[in-house]
């Protein structure tokens, strides 16, 4: 089924795709109204639901927090901000991880976020 590409659309998408961070829904609608001011929740959550089905996102699981949503793209973890509670990407996946799995485990995936104060609340 074809997709309209409507303005809303296009500034959800374009948000999501500007963020150097990932970004709640909230983030994405407060990002989106500051280029039209009528944006509304549901379709941000409407558009954001389209993006994940096509597979265009990654939601970005941590726990005790709303999910957030970035682009899909290469492994990576995580670095959520104590104080300001924001979420950034950190490049690159360590090999020695894998030392860290028990003898005779085999490992599917994994996930790891790092806590403690971004640039900007040291």
């Amino acid at each position: 089924m074809q997709t309209r590409n409507t303005k809303q659309r296009q500034i959800v998408t374009q948000v999501i795709q500007d963020a150097e961070r990932p970004l709640t829904v909230h983030e994405v609608l407060a990002e989106g109204q500051k280029q039209l001011p009528t944006l509304g929740l549901a379709t941000v959550y409407r558009e954001i639901g389209r993006l994940s089905e096509a597979k265009e996102l990654h939601t970005v699981t941590i726990p005790g927090d709303p999910p957030r949503y970035e682009k899909h793209g290469h492994h990576h973890h995580h670095f959520k901000c104590t104080e300001c509670d924001k979420v950034y990407e950190l490049e690159g996946c360590s090999a020695d991880l894998k030392k860290l799995v028990p003898k005779g485990f085999k490992p599917k995936t994994h996930d790891l976020t790092f806590y403690g104060l971004c640039r900007v609340c040291a």
